[in-house]
């Protein structure tokens, strides 16, 4: 029966604060790894959706999230108190994520620890802190990194309400968290079905009290799944994507390149093949078969189910949509170090297990580095850079920004982000302020369509993605109301354009 026991039955328990002990430094660490440089790119476009809904009144935000987004309610809810607290900074609002991948870390030591013991679990954490998906998660202003933190935690929750001595009042909570986490991000409901497959393995005189919570937490969920259902157009750009590669699925999915993702492939599928040879005999059934089983599917099945649900039914994957898989990749990274690790003489093992975490660690900082470089969100988002290039060169006239891009590229996001850098500019297209539509950005006019608001004024600045070598639209709209450009100055993706009629 799957329950939270000690590794050796002989052993003497542990003391509860004893027991918490490594997964609140192991936590701690992840945090701080986490947190650190995450303040250095620049917003991309996603987060720009969470930080101008949490800049809207409440009535506002309700009356967008009836229209849109509504799935990501409670997570700018959250954010909106929390950015009234702290700020709009990049700093401010990604620091949740990196508290929350702390926490996705401490219950990733809890979990292990409750089957395998110190020294795994710990591994397992160290695993989970430096995991790309984890450090990218944690340095973002999205519900990614609570979300995954919220599915670690609920297991630890499943592990102990399965045992015989658990009362029904820990499966109403099991419901009602499972409920919670569907209210922060949809797809968590995965997690339930992963419960399910273990309950059904390992636990089956249970599986009858679980199928009971389960269903009074979709019970509960109904109104989150309708609206997931209701705008479930607002994900219909997947299917120009095309996410659903062996690359992504096998690579950027938690391992961020090919060298980190074969070495832990190679862990993962050491730890199956213990698993398997568990199965015929050869390895003692016991607490470590349990959580293999348990981690296996819980990294498979949601990967699995949405590849199906992608190819047959609509788009639905997005590699960071199963950000909350990450704490199985740790735990089964782990458990193939530690497979290596009993293949030699037993005080060997600690130093073998050690080199190879530490390789390990080693290998994820070069994506660790390259996820906190200046340009490192969406392919080189660089609108604060823009805004401060703007405020520092810009003392007046109108501003255009380019209208080629897609919605979540758009130049414009730079002065909805960073309003305070364009204070000196008017905004000459502007028709309506996100704040006032129930969409997510400004609606404005095409920039063609107000030239004679251009023409009063002598300076005029363009704000433009990239066109290769031709001149973007916008400029050759102010060179034919007889403005000539006095400089063109390459961000990174933006180029900021002064013209003048002088």
């Amino acid at each position: 029966m799957l329950q939270l026991e000690s590794p050796d039955a002989n052993a003497a328990p542990i003391p509860r604060v004893g027991r918490m002990h490594p997964a609140l430094i192991v936590g701690v660490i992840g945090t701080v790894i986490g947190f650190a440089g995450s303040w250095i790119p620049s917003y991309w476009g996603d987060e720009a959706a969470s930080v101008l809904s949490a800049s809207r009144t409440w009535p506002s935000l309700g009356a967008m999230l009836l229209q849109i987004d509504g799935v990501h309610g409670l997570y700018y809810g959250f954010l909106k108190v929390w950015t009234a607290l702290f700020g709009t900074s990049e700093a401010a609002t990604r620091a949740p994520s990196a508290i929350a991948v702390g926490f996705m870390v401490a219950g990733t030591v809890v979990l292990a620890r409750r089957f395998v013991g110190t020294r795994i679990a710990v591994i397992a954490g160290i695993i989970a802190a430096v995991l790309p998906r984890a450090t990218y998660m944690a340095g973002e202003t999205r519900s990614y990194a609570i979300g995954a933190a919220a599915a670690v935690w609920i297991t630890v929750l499943l592990v102990r309400t399965v045992r015989p001595d658990a009362s029904r009042r820990l499966w109403l909570v099991y419901g009602l968290a499972c409920a919670a986490a569907m209210y922060l991000f949809l797809y968590l409901g995965l997690v339930l079905v992963v419960h399910g497959i273990v309950v059904a393995l390992l636990s089956r005189a249970r599986w009858r009290m679980w199928a009971r919570a389960a269903g009074f937490a979709l019970l509960l969920a109904v109104p989150i799944l309708v609206v997931g259902a209701i705008q479930r157009e607002q994900i219909g750009f997947l299917a120009r994507r095309h996410y659903a590669t062996a690359a992504n699925i096998l690579t950027k999915q938690w391992f961020g390149y090919p060298l980190l993702a074969v070495a832990a492939w190679l862990l993962i599928l050491t730890a199956a093949a213990w698993l398997i040879l568990a199965l015929v005999g050869r390895r003692p059934l016991g607490a470590r078969m349990r959580l293999t089983v348990l981690t296996l599917t819980w990294l498979v099945a949601p990967t699995v189910l949405l590849l199906i649900g992608n190819a047959l039914l609509a788009p639905m994957y997005n590699v960071r949509y199963l950000s909350f898989c990450a704490p199985a990749a740790a735990v089964l990274v782990a458990l193939g170090i530690a497979t290596i690790g009993e293949t030699v003489v037993s005080h060997w093992r600690p130093a073998l297990t050690a080199v190879i975490a530490t390789a390990l660690v080693a290998a994820s900082i070069p994506v660790y580095i390259g996820q906190r470089a200046p340009w490192a969100k969406d392919g080189g988002s660089d609108w604060r850079a823009v805004a401060e290039y703007v405020q520092r060169n810009a003392s007046g006239g109108v501003v255009l920004f380019d209208q080629t891009t897609k919605p979540s590229r758009d130049p414009r996001l730079a002065l909805d982000i960073y309003p305070r850098a364009f204070a000196a500019l008017d905004d000459i297209a502007l028709e309506a302020p996100f704040v006032a539509r129930t969409r997510l950005w400004d609606r404005v006019a095409d920039n063609a369509d107000v030239t004679s608001e251009i023409t009063g004024a002598s300076q005029a600045w363009a704000v433009e993605a990239r066109h290769g070598t031709a001149t973007p639209p916008d400029v050759a709209l102010l060179e034919g109301l007889d403005y000539h450009v006095e400089s063109a100055v390459l961000i990174h993706r933006i180029t900021v354009y002064h013209l003048s009629k002088e």
